[in-house]
């Protein structure tokens, strides 16, 4: 049996007190728990971002932060400095990675981690620290940082990012087909769609939430954060043309204008954040989910963890069309476009969900755990990772 690894890991550009908020639901948060519980990890260092000084000192004053499960060789470490925000000239990225990357390393040294395997949810931590003093590295890709509207300035340095990551054959674990071949690494590689954790899906439906309860069937949902991936014109003209379907929008909207108008639609019920067992109530209470999204680069590469619970809850699935999401389940729906899924709900609705046979049988089949051993397999091989203190980007 191999000996246990060091494991180093980095979240993107939020926190692991993000992750704790929303329940360590997404992706690089249930790698993180995967990891600190995994047989074949020793030391655990779980790095934050870069954050502001002052703002650091705030919330420790304020005790905002929750506790991190620390062990004799377990710690968190968040780097700071006086910006807030990463620099967008590529020359000055570098170096802001080169500091972080000595954080890293002084805090791994402390902690007696020698040579650890490190896995990455940034890519330009994966790209642009030199990491002489680890083993491997892995970037684990879920989203296409290239196609974010909201990180344009960004581009360019993505761009280098994406071409180091591929010529310094860095292991790159993605959650499409599609972010792998925007990188096309000439590293190993894998494609971890997302998942589902099984103790939440389990056993029989909850009682539906008070306000879910009080809105009539059949029930169409949408959870999901409702940004600029969700497409509102399209449900607009899908309430209008399907006035008996009652639509729910579920999720948090950072720019509460966006939904704005949807709001009056009769049939159009928008509401906010939840938490994890309540969404689980009300996925289990729905008779169809909807995948209502824009076609954009960034939901082309994405493989949307909604698609996975919405199955997990045996809901029949009506898509736009996407490939990671044709890839899911050969049971979901396509449709051309939202405002042309009205006739694929009646269908849904009149075949009805999976038998709890069949949901089980995707629950087990589609659990985290069995996503994270590809993880774990690619992030801990041997080898000695290519380049050193020195190491320069191919601008």
């Amino acid at each position: 049996m191999n000996a246990a690894r060091d494991v180093v890991f980095t979240f993107s550009y939020e926190t692991y007190a993000d992750a704790v908020a929303r329940g360590m639901m997404r992706p690089p948060d249930r790698i993180l728990q995967t990891l600190l519980g995994a047989d074949q990890v020793d030391g655990v260092l779980v790095a934050n971002p870069f954050r502001s000084l002052p703002s650091v000192l705030s919330r420790r004053l304020r005790r905002a932060d929750p506790g991190f499960p620390t062990g004799r060789r377990r710690a968190l470490v968040t780097p700071t400095r006086l910006a807030r925000a990463d620099p967008v000239d590529l020359d000055r990225i570098v170096r802001t990675y080169r500091r972080y990357d000595g954080v890293l390393r002084r805090r791994a040294a402390s902690l007696g981690i020698h040579k650890p395997a490190v896995i990455t949810t940034n890519p330009l931590v994966a790209a642009f620290c030199p990491f002489a003093w680890a083993s491997t590295v892995t970037y684990f890709g879920r989203d296409d940082w290239l196609s974010s509207a909201a990180r344009q300035a960004y581009w360019p340095a993505y761009r280098a990012a994406y071409r180091q990551i591929r010529e310094s054959e860095v292991a790159v674990a993605a959650v499409s087909q599609e972010i792998i071949d925007r990188i096309d690494p000439l590293g190993p590689r894998a494609v971890v769609p997302n998942g589902v954790e099984p103790e939440e899906w389990r056993g029989e439906a909850p009682p539906a939430p008070a306000w879910l309860a009080e809105i009539p069937t059949p029930r169409a949902v949408y959870a999901g954060t409702l940004d600029q991936r969700l497409d509102t014109e399209g449900i607009a003209a899908l309430a209008a043309d399907r006035p008996e379907l009652q639509i729910i929008l579920a999720g948090p909207a950072p720019d509460p204008e966006y939904v704005a108008g949807v709001r009056g639609i009769p049939n159009v019920h928008v509401h906010g954040g939840m938490g994890r067992r309540e969404l689980v109530a009300t996925l289990r209470n729905c008779q169809l989910s909807l995948v209502a999204h824009r076609r954009t680069p960034l939901t082309e590469a994405m493989s949307p963890l909604k698609v996975y619970e919405y199955l997990a809850a045996g809901l029949p699935v009506v898509s736009v069309d996407l490939g990671p999401i044709r890839r899911a389940d050969a049971r979901i729906l396509i449709a051309g476009s939202t405002a042309e899924m009205g006739p694929l709900t009646d269908r849904a609705l009149a075949e009805g969900g999976m038998t709890e046979a069949e949901r089980t049988d995707f629950i087990d089949r589609h659990s985290w755990a069995s996503r994270h051993e590809v993880v774990l397999s690619l992030a801990l091989r041997s080898g000695l990772l290519h380049r050193s203190e020195e190491f320069l980007p191919a601008v």
